[in-house]
C-alpha cells in the first residue's frame, strides 16, 4: 500500500479510469436484452423455431437471475477483481457464439452462457465501486450510473434497429465484443485490489438450492398466464419446487462454512428494508417501461420506431434526480429523506399513470412519467448505497449481488402480474366493447404490434384503445398500490452515518463498521 500522500495523488486518476471501464461493462449488461429484442423478428425469420421464441429471453433472463449470487460470493472470497474479469469474459464468449447460431437450439443455449456472464456484470461493477470508494463519497458517480441506465433504455431499441437494418442481426451480439475488450483491457491495467485466497471450499449444496429456487420462481413468473393456466399442475409443481429449494437453502445457509449468502447480513434492519425497497423499485420499473410504449403507440398513435424516445421524461426526470441526490449525499452524509420521498413521488406518479385515458395528450402522460421518474431517481442507487454501506466489506460482493437479485426478482414478478392483470383486462373490455370480433382479435396476444393495429376496421381499433387504456389503468393502480409497501418501509429505515465520512462509532446494530480506508488503486 503507498504512502498515504501518494495514494491521495494517484487515487483519483485511476479511479476515473476504472470508472469508465465499469461504465462501459454496465452499459453491456444493461444494452444487450433491448438490443436483441429489437432484433427478434428478424432472428426468427432467418433461424426459424417461432414457437421457442420466448426462450431466447427466458434462458438469458434465468442465467443470469441465479449466477448473479454466485458471482458476488467468488468475488469476496477469491478477490474481486479476477472474478470480475472471468464474468466478462464469459459473457464475451456468449456473445460471439450466440452471434454464430446456425438454429434456435444453438441461440438459446449460447444466451443462456451470455447469460451466465451477465450475472457477475453489474454485481462486479457495484461491489468494485463498493470497495474503491467510501460510501460518503459514492453518491458523486450515482449520476453517472443512472446516466448510463437512462442512455441504455433510450438508446437501446434505437441501437438495435440500426444494426439490424444495416449490419445484420449477427452484429446485435457481436457489437458486445469491441467494447468489452476496451473493459477488461482497462481494468487489467489500472485496477489493483487485494488479492485473497479462501481456505474454505464453495458452498455447492447451496448454489444448487438457490439456483433451483431461483429458477422455478423466474419460471412460474415467465409462464405463468401465457405458456401455462397459473392455476395449471406445471405452475403448482414449479411453486411447490420453488419454495422448497428456497427453505431448503435458508436451513442449509445456517449450517454451510461459507455460506453463498450469509444470513448475518440480513441481521441488519437497513440491509432488509433496502432489498424490500429494491424488489418492489424493480417490480415498478420494469412494468411502467414495458406498458408506456405500448398506450402510448396504441393510444396516442405514436411511433414504434422511436420506442425508446418516449420514456425521456421519467428517464430525464431519474437522471437529474440522481445525480442531486448523490451530490445532496456526498455533502451532507444524510439520506433517509430520498428513499421516503422518492417512495412518495412513485406513488403518486404510479397513480397519475393509472387515471390516463384515451383523451390524455402527451404532454400530459409525459408530466406524469417525470413525477414516476423523480421518484426512482431518489431511490435506484441510494438503495444499492445504504446496503453496501450497511456491511462490513468482506460481505461487500454478496450484499450487492443480493440487492441486485431482489431488484432482478422483483422486475420478473412486476412484469409477469401486471402484464397479466393488463391482458385480463383488455381481453374483457374488448369482448364487451367488439363481441366476438373483439375476442378474436385479442385471443393470441393482448398486445398488438403496429402492422396488426392498423389493420383492423375502425370500430376495433377504437375498442382496442379504450381496452388498452383500461388494461394500462389497472397495471399501474397495482403499481401505486405496491409501491406503497416501498413507501412503509423507507420509513423505517435508520440513518447510519456513512463510511468515508469522519470518525464514527464501530458498529451500532446496522452493521457499520468504523471508517474504511480506500482501497489500493496503485
Amino acid at each position: 500500500m503507498a504512502g498515504a500522500g501518494t495514494e491521495t495523488a494517484k487515487q483519483p486518476k485511476s479511479v476515473r479510469v476504472v470508472l469508465l471501464a465499469l461504465m462501459i461493462t454496465m452499459m453491456l449488461a444493461m444494452l444487450d436484452n433491448m438490443i436483441v429484442g429489437t432484433a427478434m423478428p428478424t432472428i426468427v425469420g432467418e433461424l426459424g423455431g417461432l414457437e421457442h421464441l420466448a426462450w431466447v429471453v427466458t434462458a438469458y433472463t434465468l442465467a443470469t437471475a441465479a449466477s448473479t449470487p454466485l458471482w458476488g460470493k467468488l468475488g469476496d472470497m477469491y478477490g474481486r477483481k479476477g472474478v470480475f474479469m472471468s464474468s466478462i469474459v464469459l459473457f464475451l464468449i456468449g456473445s460471439a457464439l450466440s452471434g454464430m447460431a446456425q438454429d434456435m437450439g444453438q441461440l438459446i443455449g449460447f444466451r443462456a452462457v451470455q447469460g451466465l456472464g451477465a450475472g457477475g456484470l453489474m454485481v462486479g461493477v457495484m461491489a468494485i465501486i463498493g470497495d474503491l470508494i467510501p460510501p460518503r463519497e459514492r453518491g458523486k458517480y450515482q449520476g453517472m450510473m443512472a446516466g448510463v441506465m437512462a442512455l441504455a433504455m433510450i438508446g437501446g431499441p434505437l441501437v438495435g434497429g440500426t444494426i439490424t437494418d444495416n449490419w445484420g442481426w449477427r452484429w446485435s451480439f457481436y457489437i458486445n465484443l469491441p467494447l468489452g475488450i476496451v473493459a477488461l483491457l482497462a481494468i487489467s491495467a489500472v485496477l489493483h485490489l487485494p488479492k485473497k485466497r479462501a481456505q474454505a471450499r464453495i458452498d455447492y449444496l447451496g448454489a444448487g438450492l438457490l439456483t433451483v429456487g431461483i429458477t422455478a420462481i423466474v419460471l412460474v413468473t415467465t409462464w405463468g398466464g401465457t405458456e401455462y393456466a397459473w392455476t395449471s399442475a406445471m405452475i403448482m409443481e414449479l411453486i411447490g419446487i420453488g419454495v422448497a429449494a428456497l427453505i431448503g437453502f435458508v436451513f442449509w445457509q445456517t449450517k454451510a462454512a461459507e455460506p453463498v449468502v450469509p444470513l448475518h447480513i440480513f441481521r441488519s434492519r437497513n440491509f432488509t428494508l433496502m432489498s424490500v425497497i429494491g424488489f418492489f423499485v424493480g417490480f415498478v420499473m420494469f412494468g411502467a417501461t414495458l406498458f408506456l410504449p405500448l398506450y402510448q403507440q396504441s393510444v396516442q398513435g405514436a411511433s414504434a420506431t422511436n420506442s425508446g424516445l418516449l420514456l425521456l421524461p421519467m428517464l430525464g426526470a431519474m437522471l437529474v434526480t440522481s445525480m442531486i441526490a448523490g451530490r445532496v449525499t456526498t455533502n451532507t452524509g444524510r439520506y433517509k429523506v430520498f428513499p421516503v420521498v422518492g417512495s412518495v413521488l412513485m406513488v403518486g406518479g404510479l397513480y397519475l399513470l393509472s387515471v390516463m385515458d384515451t383523451d390524455t395528450s402527451r404532454f400530459t402522460s409525459g408530466v406524469y412519467m417525470a413525477v414516476v421518474g423523480l421518484g426512482m431517481g431518489c431511490l435506484m442507487q441510494i438503495t444499492m448505497l445504504v446496503a453496501q454501506n450497511s456491511v462490513e466489506m468482506k460481505d461487500m460482493g454478496v450484499a450487492s449481488s443480493s440487492t441486485t437479485l431482489f431488484r432482478t426478482l422483483g422486475s420478473s414478478f412486476g412484469v409477469a402480474i401486471m402484464g397479466a392483470l393488463f391482458n385480463n383486462r383488455v381481453q374483457d373490455v374488448m369482448a364487451k366493447r367488439a363481441g366476438a370480433l373483439g375476442s378474436k382479435v385479442t385471443e393470441q396476444s393482448a398486445q398488438l404490434d403496429a402492422a396488426s393495429l392498423a389493420k383492423l376496421p375502425d370500430a376495433a381499433r377504437e375498442a382496442y384503445q379504450h381496452a388498452v387504456s383500461a388494461g394500462t389503468h389497472s397495471a399501474f393502480l397495482l403499481g401505486a398500490v405496491v409501491a406503497v409497501v416501498a413507501l412503509v418501509a423507507s420509513v423505517f429505515v435508520k440513518e447510519v452515518p456513512l463510511k468515508g465520512a469522519g470518525p464514527q462509532a464501530d458498529a451500532d446494530g446496522d452493521g457499520t463498521a468504523a471508517k474504511v480506508p480506500l482501497a489500493e488503486t496503485v
